[in-house]
């Protein structure tokens, strides 16, 4: 069983291919396939034009609300929109969407700022946010119901859109936008971009505050661009980052021939050939673009393959435990907590350093 799969993962996208394989010499074996908005039209064209099931989830119904105009600043909008449920609406908690951690930390400082300025006689708020880097002790939290006469916001990525289920919610504010990771094979870099959501992202989000109970969604655009400009789904992630994980994985697994592996949506040839090209300059691929005995050891690791080859190298070079503090610094991404004095808590204590040198 596939769940979740309209969020068409890497991962994901591989294990189609290879079920739908498995599926032609297995007759016996059953696959299903489930999403709340996958295009079951097209998943059942890809799978052998399967039978398509339709099962009335036991949600509430829930409103949903647009902008008049585009919005300038979705932030400030998004961050007035949590102001003026907690002052006017009925009790339940709000899930706002926001693109990154930084973006979280910032706006979880405004409300307990802004929410410090209305006094003493305006209910209480309590401030929660979410994000992946987050420890799980504070993620934990929340799970916790607000107190009687309280309402709590959690501020979330889009980690919260399918991954997390949190009951109590009964607004979600969604500024239509999420963070990518984008890579160009030309320049052979990665990068972070915030991108639209997608339809199906849309009423994923909007589904999150029908769970307990009827709720209400304020989309923070416009009727006219949810229909026009947004893409009914989201641009797959085989089709937009890196593809030297998965190629050298592939290899290990005996698919050579990638260019003719059945995907459902096929990558660029430009982006598997670079990413074979990468392998063979880091000597995982010989001249015919079998995996060698280098390569094969590599795949072992869950790391980008210059990170493997250069763990692998630290070996033979005397320098193992200094790589292997670059490649986790590398791959924690920001030690550091954007939460200080007077935010809603401190995650952990920033360390001090004496110099440079130990920073390196």
């Amino acid at each position: 069983m596939l769940d979740e799969a309209h969020e068409r993962t890497i991962h994901t996208d591989v294990l189609f291919g290879l079920l739908k394989k498995l599926v032609k010499w297995r007759p016996d074996l059953r696959l299903i396939v489930t999403s709340a908005t996958l295009d079951a039209e097209k998943f059942s064209g890809y799978f052998f034009n399967c039978n398509i099931f339709t099962i009335p989830g036991r949600t509430f119904p829930v409103e949903i609300l647009y902008t008049k105009q585009p919005e300038s600043d979705y932030l400030d909008a998004s961050l007035i929109t949590v102001l003026q449920i907690h002052l006017t609406e009925p009790e339940g908690d709000i899930l706002l969407f926001l693109t990154r951690q930084e973006e979280i930390d910032f706006a979880c400082q405004s409300l307990y700022e802004r929410m410090k300025g209305l006094g003493k006689n305006v209910p209480e708020l309590i401030i929660l946010l979410v994000y992946s880097a987050l420890p799980s002790e504070m993620q934990s939290r929340i799970f916790d119901p607000a107190p009687p006469g309280k309402r709590k916001v959690v501020v979330a990525t889009n980690i919260a859109e399918a991954s997390l289920t949190i009951d109590g919610i009964f607004y979600v504010i969604d500024p239509g936008f999420a963070k990518q990771n984008v890579y160009n094979p030309k320049q052979g870099l990665d990068s972070l971009v915030i991108t639209p959501i997608s339809q199906a992202s849309a009423k994923q989000r909007a589904g999150r505050a029908g769970r307990t109970g009827p709720g209400k969604c304020y989309h923070l655009y416009t009727e006219s661009a949810y229909r026009n400009e947004m893409s009914p789904t989201s641009i797959p992630e085989i089709q937009r980052i890196n593809l030297g994980t998965t190629t050298l994985t592939m290899k290990a697994m005996g698919i050579n021939d990638l260019l003719s592996f059945d995907f459902m949506g096929p990558p660029s040839p430009q982006a598997l050939i670079s990413a074979m090209e990468q392998l063979y300059s880091l000597g995982a691929l010989d001249e015919e673009g079998l995996l060698t005995k280098l390569g094969r050891k590599m795949a072992e690791f869950p790391l980008d393959p210059p990170l493997s080859k250069m763990l692998l190298a630290s070996v033979d070079l005397g320098c193992s435990d200094e790589i292997l503090t670059i490649i986790a610094m590398i791959q924690a991404g920001n030690i550091f907590t954007g939460l200080g004095k007077n935010k809603p808590r401190q995650i952990r204590r920033e360390p001090s350093f004496s110099s440079q040198r130990e920073i390196i």
